[in-house]
Parts: structure tokens; C-alpha cells; sequence
């Protein structure tokens, strides 16, 4: 892999949490450091508290919903129109399992059950219109913050209209971005691009925990380790299409092994995104 100073990376969600607290540790070793998050306040003070942390300037900021795929779009074009080449691209941005006992379920702009498509449906997008970006860098790395909390997904309802839970939706979500990521892998095998999952760490001390389960386990460092080990490790150069539990190899649920559960998942990414139109170089 390229020094990290030489390198431009993407992280989605980096307003806060996990996302801010990588972003620093890379910005700290030199690289060009692209943070997306939904608003241009919260985007700018990050932007500003990561060049204050790590003294590295090469912070950009790159705002969008990803709530709508129209946004996501935009996104991905701006990205594409700014920078010739990206090296790494770490899809980190997530909705949570909401609040305790609440069971509204939340819709897209789009009309998708809303952790589904924010949590897996965006980042399946933004990744497949970025890969030319992510071509011309290699070798690339496309890193997918998933979760260890991993529910089947319900290929009769997807978008769980007949039986809603918000951590399940939750739980689909993560697993489906496990699946991509196995499905993904396998595709560009020989295009020198890695594709991984991982559980950062359980319970990090993130909004997102604290508001659904009011408590911590791990710490944000633990996580931020975790992120950085799929990032930086020289001896992941050519590991591809493995889930990680923290910063080991682990067995994701049996789903992601399943081939044409992924096809499945494929088929129908493809077409909730009109994902068909990009020119995807095929296997």
C-alpha cells in the first residue's frame, strides 16, 4: 500500500463518534482526509477539529443526506469531479436502533424502511460510483463498518412492513452490508481492490449506543484500533471478502456465506438504487 501520506480517503458519518475519531488518526498520518456528514455546521467544526488534532490541513468536507439517494448521487459525482484518484473509502455512516420501546418505523426519502437504506442501500451506491475513483488508485481499500449484531434478512419483507422492530431493521442492515461486502469482494478480485467488514468494538460510547442501550462496554479507541488495523495493516494488502470482529478474522451469520442469498441481495440493490446504469466493469 501507498504511504498514508500520500493517500486520499473517504469516511461517511465523520461528524462524530467513530467516523471523527478515525478521520483524526489518518489526518494525523498525513493523509488527505475527505469527511462526510449531513450538515455544513457540524461538517465545519469537525473539519476544524481535525486539522487542530493532527495539524494536517487536508481535511475536505463533502455534505449529503444519505436518507436519499439522489444525495448519495451527488455525493459520488462531487467526489468523482474533485479527485482523479481514492485510495480508501470507509463506509462508517449509520442509523441506529433509535430509542427503547419506540417502534415507528422510519422511512427514506426514497419510501425505504429507513436503517435499510441508510445504513446498506447508501453505502452499496455511493461504493459502485466511486469505484472507478477507487480503480485508478489501486491497490484500494473499501472498508464497511458493520456490526456484530447481524439478523437475516427477510427477502418476503424486506423493508419489514408486516413485523417491525427497530434494532432488527438494525441488525438486517448490518448483515446485508456483510453480504455485499462477500459479493463485492469476490467481483473485483482482480482489480486490486480489498473489500472487509468489521464489528469495531461493542458498545462504544457513541450517541447511538447511549440513546438505545444507555450504557458503554467498549471505548471509542477500541474501535478506532479496529477501524485502523483494516486501514493501515501492510499485511491486509491482499486480504479480501473476510469479516473481522475487532481486529480478528471472525464468522459473520451463515447468511453472508450463503451465494444465493447474496445474489438475491445483489438483484435487489441493483435495482433500488437504478445502481444498473453505472458502468460496472462485470467478473
Amino acid at each position: 500500500m501507498k504511504p498514508l501520506s500520500e493517500q486520499t480517503i473517504l469516511i461517511t458519518g465523520a461528524t462524530d463518534g467513530l467516523g471523527k475519531a478515525t478521520a483524526i488518526e489518518l489526518a494525523k498520518l498525513g493523509a488527505r482526509v475527505l469527511i462526510h456528514g449531513r450538515d455544513e455546521g457540524r461538517l465545519a467544526a469537525a473539519q476544524a477539529e481535525i486539522v487542530a488534532a493532527s495539524g494536517n490541513d487536508k481535511i475536505e468536507t463533502y455534505r449529503a443526506n444519505l436518507a436519499s439517494l439522489a444525495e448519495v448521487r451527488h455525493l459520488a459525482y462531487a467526489i468523482l469531479a474533485d479527485h482523479e484518484q481514492l485510495d480508501m473509502l470507509i463506509n462508517n455512516a449509520a442509523s441506529g436502533g433509535g430509542k427503547p420501546g419506540d417502534s415507528q418505523r422510519d422511512l427514506s426519502l426514497d419510501g425505504y424502511e429507513l436503517r435499510f437504506a441508510v445504513n446498506y442501500l447508501a453505502p452499496f451506491l455511493l461504493t459502485q460510483l466511486l469505484l472507478p475513483c477507487l480503480r485508478r488508485a489501486t491497490p484500494a481499500r473499501i472498508i464497511n463498518v458493520s456490526s456484530a449484531g447481524q439478523l437475516p434478512i427477510n427477502f418476503d419483507d424486506v423493508m419489514m412492513q408486516q413485523h417491525y422492530e427497530p434494532l432488527d431493521a438494525y441488525r438486517q442492515s448490518k448483515l446485508a452490508q456483510i453480504l455485499y461486502t462477500f459479493d463485492l469482494a469476490e467481483k473485483l478480485r482482480a482489480d486490486g481492490i480489498t473489500v472487509n467488514a468489521l464489528h469495531p468494538a461493542s458498545l462504544m460510547p457513541t450517541k447511538m449506543v447511549k440513546e438505545y442501550f444507555g450504557r458503554t462496554m467498549d471505548t471509542l479507541e477500541d474501535g478506532v484500533n479496529s477501524v485502523m488495523h483494516l486501514a493501515t495493516d501492510p499485511a491486509l494488502d491482499n486480504v479480501s471478502g473476510k469479516y473481522f470482529d475487532h481486529q480478528q478474522e471472525a464468522r459473520a451469520n451463515d447468511q453472508a456465506y450463503d451465494a444465493a442469498a447474496r445474489q438475491r441481495l445483489w438483484d435487489l440493490s441493483m435495482e433500488l438504487t437504478d445502481a444498473e446504469k453505472i458502468d460496472f466493469v462485470p467478473d
